[in-house]
């Protein structure tokens, strides 16, 4: 027995060792377990039943497998056709001219000329703190016939009233002008920061060789600022695509569906008309036109990175 001893408790410490590291290794899954349940529960579920109710047709208990008919439906559905034109007109004029603005925003905040810095990036990140729908309703006030404070400073300087949100052109522009108050500012803050990590050394060498403001910016500032610049391109147009409060709000989604968006019109067709099944099919074409337009600017942005 007394030769059997040793083995026998190097055995017991070895399995004692094993179970130790069990725990150890099983310690991050435990800490990690709480988030992981939220995500399956909040997000995976939520994605994979909108998924599977995107092939079925009616509501509640006369819920049925529709196959891919929601799918054909959309590919004739003018209603679709018109909200997916009216968000890629809003999204190819408010996106560049929201970057470009925040872009020279940033170069003059940067400027060595500019004092009281903090408090310029305050001004101009500000909007961006306000929320969607007061955002909606104060613009609502300012531009609404006229009586709104916009046609007024207008006929101020002699100029005619505008139906800003009459007239489908002009409607279509005041959700334009509402997303660039907004969201400018804080693409703006990103692009200071990306200014900020450019070593001065490089404009102080493209001075000394005689190059102008004009050509440092766009030899040196622009091809710096490349990635961030993808960043914010993908960022707004996954924004504008899913575009919602801005338009809900000041519009409704008029004049004659003129401001009528993807994902408005997904609102609709989900919490109007009770048509789950078809708003989830709109929501996966929505997905999939964000993938296709994220993965396209990424890979001709980055390619040109290369």
């Amino acid at each position: 027995m007394s030769a059997a001893s040793p083995p026998a408790a190097s055995t017991r410490a070895s399995a004692g060792l094993r179970r130790a590291r069990r725990r150890r290794a099983a310690v991050p899954y435990l800490l990690l377990a709480p988030a992981l349940i939220t995500f399956g529960v909040f997000k995976a579920y939520p994605v994979i039943d909108s998924l599977l109710l995107s092939f079925t047709t009616g509501s509640g208990s006369a819920t049925h497998n529709a196959g891919i008919a929601n799918y054909r439906r959309l590919l004739d559905d003018p209603l679709f056709w018109t909200a997916l034109r009216n968000t890629g007109e809003i999204l190819i004029v408010q996106v560049p001219l929201m970057l470009g603005l925040a872009l020279l925003m940033a170069v003059g905040i940067n400027s060595a000329l500019v004092r009281w810095r903090t408090v310029w990036r305050l001004g101009v990140f500000m909007p961006s703190v306000t929320g969607l729908v007061a955002t909606g309703v104060m613009f609502a006030y300012l531009l609404k016939g006229d009586d709104g404070a916009v046609n007024w400073l207008l006929n101020a300087v002699g100029l005619p009233s505008v139906d800003w949100l009459g007239q489908p052109v002009w409607a279509r522009m005041a959700v334009v002008l509402v997303l660039t108050w907004h969201y400018t500012g804080y693409n703006a803050v990103i692009y200071l920061a990306g200014l900020q990590s450019i070593p001065r050394e490089l404009y102080e060498a493209a001075m000394v060789d005689g190059a102008g403001p004009i050509r440092r910016f766009t030899s040196i500032t622009v091809p710096a600022l490349r990635p961030v610049l993808l960043f914010t391109v993908v960022l707004s147009t996954i924004g504008t695509l899913q575009l919602f409060d801005e338009p809900y709000v000041l519009t409704g989604g008029g004049p004659d569906n003129a401001t009528l968006t993807v994902s408005m019109y997904l609102y609709q067709n989900g919490f109007r008309y009770f048509d789950f099944g078809y708003a989830s099919a709109i929501a996966y074409a929505l997905t999939l036109l964000v993938s296709v337009l994220g993965a396209a600017q990424m890979r001709l942005m980055g390619e040109r990175e290369k």
